[in-house]
């Protein structure tokens, strides 16, 4: 049986996996866990506690693995609004700070040349 559903995180499709999902399904593209609240039905950031099931224990991590026997994977989890503000957001980061990778590839460089100076 086909679905529409996607990654609340990347947006990747998870067509290729069957429902239900397993407990430690994960996202072929990304890793992230499937089998968390951001990813159901009854997800919603406005309740209480952010949960429409009254039955469901609560869970404090909503993006966390958990064992909630609710859980039905919704087909509106993926926000591309939202990840398009993440990116923006991180992408203003790398701006400011530089990118994580380089900036320490660029400081084992300098250590090793201040290294270099010290051995002479």
């Amino acid at each position: 049986m086909s679905h529409n559903i996607a990654c609340f995180r990347c947006g990747a499709s998870l067509a290729s996996l069957s429902l239900p999902l397993s407990r430690r399904d994960e996202c072929p593209e990304c890793s992230v866990h499937l089998h968390v609240c951001r990813m159901c039905r009854h997800f919603d950031p406005a309740a209480v506690r952010q949960c429409l099931e009254d039955d469901a224990e609560d869970v404090a991590d909503k993006e966390r693995l958990n064992f909630c026997e609710w859980f039905l994977p919704s087909e509106n989890a993926f926000d591309p609004a939202a990840k398009a503000e993440a990116d923006k957001a991180k992408q203003s980061l790398d701006a400011l700070f530089g990118d994580a990778e380089a900036s320490a590839e660029n400081e084992d460089s300098s250590l090793g040349e201040a290294e270099k100076l010290f051995r002479s």
